[in-house]
């Protein structure tokens, strides 16, 4: 393990000293674009909530103070090809975000789209010593889950506890202070990509900032785009960004499924570049101000002007019908939304009490892309956009901004993971979980 590798637990010791100075920024590294918010945080008032695991880790309210954006280069499929390039970007937000704000920011905490995510359902059971659960029966049962050889190119991004059972009683969120003879546990461990990730925290370090904090951006999106209800009662969240299309699943207030599709937004402008001949921000304009998914009897009469790239306006002068736009931009939708279908039928989905999905991202807005989505994943669709947040620009509260605030929230309200468990080394039932965890146990 490099230096330049930090463990979640520093992350979030990190983190947490960054809400006792009152500032943190948010970090949400996209393929289209770059944001970054500042938050300060009032007095980071530490209480333990009700809501069981989760609360553990203190809840803060918070406001954002800065906020900009800057288009992104050198990311695709949400992961870091070119690092120069995308260093500028990020220096470029933070900067405006700061000037913003009016103070200056060390710790960031990072969303990233990318880096091939893959969900595991993992179980544990112990004895109870003790009739009365203490955190230390908590970490002894995570520490009984026995965790897949999932190789050593992949990184634990997520573990988080999102069930607990004593004896019989299933469905609790917080076992702590109850009584029993056995406890079980049911967590979801979120793997990624170990290239992707160091390349990440590489580019951060080089803008000479701490990381304090990294997320999967589907889980993210999820967090501010379902209400509270679809998040108990278990729904999708589609976040459609330009490079990959996240996908998480919610039950209980809990993720207990990610995914991404690698294709998004960016390649649908790419199709309407190609198709029509235009240049890629021709297209993109084109798209935004034209574009759909479900043609009408009005589209074949509705006519679109595109210029070429000669520059001479008058000899490039043409135009399309919008049908013939949808016509382009539908395929690659419905190659989209199908190829989400698999990973919906592959995660169990259709099981769920709810069976909400809602979309969100950028690429969430062209017109009749809900409709499109109902036919084809068969459910209820909606479209959604982030929760408000306190202080938030106007300009940050469209779909595209659903990841970096969900961030802001997680920031704010993180949930229990593993390592926020004291778990001794020498209580390793399973000897496959000391692999799985020996990259954040070195630190501690």
């Amino acid at each position: 393990m490099t230096d330049l590798y930090q463990s979640q637990r520093a992350m979030r010791r990190m983190r947490k000293q960054a809400m006792d100075r009152g500032v943190i920024a948010i970090l949400d590294v996209g393929s289209s674009k770059i944001a970054c918010l500042v938050l300060r945080f009032d007095g980071a008032d530490k209480f333990r909530g009700t809501e069981g695991v989760g609360s553990l880790a203190g809840q803060s309210s918070f406001r954002v103070i800065g906020a900009a954006t800057t288009r992104s280069r050198g990311v695709a499929f949400g992961e870091i090809d070119a690092m120069q390039e995308t260093e500028r970007a990020i220096r470029t937000a933070v900067q405006g975000a700061q000037k913003m704000a009016g103070v200056r920011v060390d710790h960031v905490i990072a969303c990233f789209a990318g880096a091939r995510p893959r969900s595991y359902g993992l179980d544990g059971r112990i004895e109870l010593a003790d009739s009365i659960v203490s955190e230390d029966d908590v970490a002894r049962a995570l520490a009984s889950c026995h965790v897949p050889d999932f190789g050593s190119d992949r990184e634990v991004l997520h573990a988080q506890p999102v069930n607990f059972a004593i004896d019989h009683r299933t469905g609790l969120s917080d076992p702590r202070g109850q009584m029993g003879n056995s406890l079980a546990v049911d967590m979801h461990l979120l793997t990624v990509d170990t290239g992707a990730v160091q390349n990440l925290l590489y580019c951060i370090k080089r803008c000479d900032l701490e990381l304090a904090g990294l997320a999967s951006s589907a889980y993210v999106s999820g967090i501010s785009a379902l209400v509270e209800d679809e998040q108990e009662l278990g729904s999708a969240c589609i976040d459609l960004g330009g490079g990959s299309t996240g996908l998480s699943i919610f039950i209980k207030k809990h993720m207990i499924y990610a995914d991404t599709v690698r294709i998004g937004g960016d390649h649908i402008s790419q199709d309407i570049s190609k198709g029509l001949k235009v240049p890629l921000n021709t297209a993109e304009r084109i798209k935004t101000f034209y574009g759909g998914v479900m043609a009408t009897g009005m589209d074949d009469r509705e006519m679109i002007e595109i210029g070429g790239d000669t520059g001479d306006w008058e000899h490039d002068r043409r135009t399309v019908s919008r049908a013939e736009l949808i016509g382009i931009m539908r395929p690659r939708v419905e190659e989209i939304l199908e190829e989400v279908r698999v990973r919906l039928d592959a995660s169990g989905f259709e099981h769920l009490p709810a069976r909400q999905i809602v979309l969100t991202g950028g690429a969430s807005q062209i017109p009749g892309l809900d409709l499109l989505a109902g036919k084809i994943l068969g459910q209820q669709v909606r479209l959604g956009r982030p929760l408000r947040v306190q202080g938030l620009p106007q300009a940050a509260t469209g779909p595209a901004f659903s990841s970096a605030v969900g961030l802001c929230l997680f920031a704010a309200h993180p949930q229990d993971e593993w390592w926020d468990f004291d778990i001794p080394a020498d209580r390793y039932p399973a000897r496959s979980l000391k692999r799985a965890v020996k990259w954040f146990r070195d630190n501690w």
